[in-house]
């Protein structure tokens, strides 16, 4: 009875479709998908300010270099920061560059953290207890916002142990902010994330108008969100709803009013300057602006499903002339795009974890069946699969990589008579049933012209398939997918919570 409300699979209807018949050719682009400029901000940036990258290692040393060059600000959104050598040397980072702006008379260096309030309050050494030092020595320049999603509230937060009230919702959104530069990523602030938990990773350098957005964004929602204090205790800013305590209806409202503040002033500016633009001709533009970002944001406990309705469109729309190659690190597609994916003309290219790289994989009590819940999630997938004799369609692969676990999530886009990649989204989007219902999410569409990045995109999509294996009957006849008859029974009852 308690749960009843969060169960509940509403659809909501994907934009109307405006693509031009017949089109075919990447000439095109601009006109295929400039449709989602009508619902959120559409930046225009050089393709060779865009750089994927590869590793763990890579991801981690990016952020450590720009944390402790960073001049005016360092924004950092993550589910947690984790409280291990690598983070603490995070930590260590930001101190030296705050100290060093303490130099200066005036220091403008600021650091914001957003985290969630379940996730990063987990434990006696947590989130909360890495940050304090920080927050005490640097008050002026430290903000430590904690989401705390307003669904758990009254006698459900009180039943549901510590362990398990991140399965509610949480804050969900990746993205890694200094200065002008961004990652974006479904990488988390753990140690893990640092060395053999492979996930994707953007880099956009010196994209000041993109960073401008996720900076108010993760702005916006941090206004919402309990404020860490210097000596452990969490407060609403003055005037803001409480997410637990305060009225379930107004804090949504609120939280939708000044999250879709951001997201429409950014859309309009970005609409006038795109006009002004196209009236002035490209005569002295050395770097071409081939390249289109489009900031996708999902917040459903608020209100808020711009994400959503672009991915159901996106998928809707991917026609007989499309490769889709899609991944997601917890495979449980919601009911929707499970029909959109079963019902389309488009090839198909799903890549999932295989159990032993599952982040659940080992885990100790309940937890450690969910590797066994998603293998049976998979097999229903490629039953429906073959009896709609989809197979040659449709394709299943999973990913192996010893020591490693998979994190890994988006999709790459290939059009007609192009073997590159022309749009790729990425970000901390799963593509199931708590990504579009539960937890706040964030990723971005990348449009591209830019033939390098398009070559990127193609290596990235390319290295991870190739550490995979394409699913068939055989696959789950093999004695690790054997699934044990509760967890079947369970697995309907609970999989809208993981």
């Amino acid at each position: 009875m308690l749960l009843a409300p969060l169960l509940a699979e509403a659809d909501s209807a994907p934009l109307a479709s405006s693509r031009p018949p017949g089109f075919t050719g990447v000439e095109g682009l601009h006109s295929r998908f400039h449709w989602m400029a009508d619902h959120v901000p559409a930046f225009r940036v050089p393709g060779g300010r865009i750089r994927i990258l590869h590793s763990p290692d890579e991801f981690y040393q990016a952020m450590r270099v720009r944390i402790k060059t960073a001049k005016s600000r360092v924004v950092m959104a993550s589910l947690y920061l984790g409280t291990g050598p690598l983070e603490q040397d995070l930590v260590d980072c930001m101190e030296e560059a705050l100290e060093r702006s303490q130099e200066d008379h005036a220091p403008d260096l600021k650091v914001s953290f957003l985290l969630d309030y379940t996730r990063g309050s987990r434990g006696k050494h947590n989130s909360r207890t890495m940050l304090l030092p920080l927050l005490q020595r640097f008050p002026e320049q430290m903000r430590v916002s904690l989401y705390h999603t307003p669904d758990l509230r009254g006698l459900l937060r009180l039943l549901v142990p510590e362990r398990f009230n991140e399965t509610i919702g949480v804050q969900h959104i990746k993205a890694y902010l200094f200065d002008n530069s961004l990652i974006i990523s479904g990488a988390n602030l753990s140690d893990s994330y640092f060395t053999n938990r492979q996930d994707r990773y953007v880099l956009l350098e010196d994209c000041e108008e993109v960073a401008d957005f996720f900076a108010e964004l993760v702005g916006a929602v941090g206004d919402v969100s309990l404020q860490l204090q210097p000596d452990n205790s969490v407060d609403m800013m003055e005037g803001m709803v409480h997410p637990y305590k305060g009225n379930r209806a107004d804090f949504s409202a609120t939280a939708q009013r000044r999250i879709m503040e951001v997201v429409n002033t950014a859309r309009v500016r970005q609409s006038v300057l795109e006009e002004e633009c196209s009236e002035v001709p490209d005569s002295d533009e050395t770097v071409p602006n081939d390249t289109w970002i489009f900031p996708l944001v999902q917040m459903k406990p608020l209100g808020i499903h711009l994400d959503e309705q672009v991915t159901k469109r996106l998928l809707t729309e991917a026609g007989g002339d499309s490769v889709v190659y899609l991944t997601s690190g917890y495979f449980n597609l919601t009911r929707t795009y499970m029909q959109l994916v079963l019902g389309a003309a488009a090839d198909y290219r799903i890549l999932m974890a295989s159990p032993e790289v599952n982040g659940f994989f080992g885990a100790k009590g309940v937890a450690g069946a969910i590797p066994e819940a998603y293998v049976h999630l998979a097999q229903q997938f490629y039953n429906k699969v073959c009896q709609l004799g989809q197979q040659s369609r449709v394709h299943l692969h999973e990913y192996h990589r010893p020591d490693w676990t998979f994190h890994a999530k988006g999709l790459w886009y290939y059009v007609e008579g192009s073997d590159r990649p022309c749009l790729t989204l990425i970000g901390s989007p799963n593509f199931g049933y708590r990504s579009v219902h539960r937890d706040l999410e964030a990723q971005i569409a990348i449009v591209t012209e830019n033939e390098e990045l398009q070559m990127q995109l193609q290596q990235e999509q390319e290295v991870l398939y190739q550490s995979s294996t394409q699913v068939s009957n055989s696959t789950f006849n093999q004695p690790d997918r054997h699934v044990k008859l509760w967890v079947k029974l369970v697995t309907p009852l609970i999989k809208n919570f993981f």
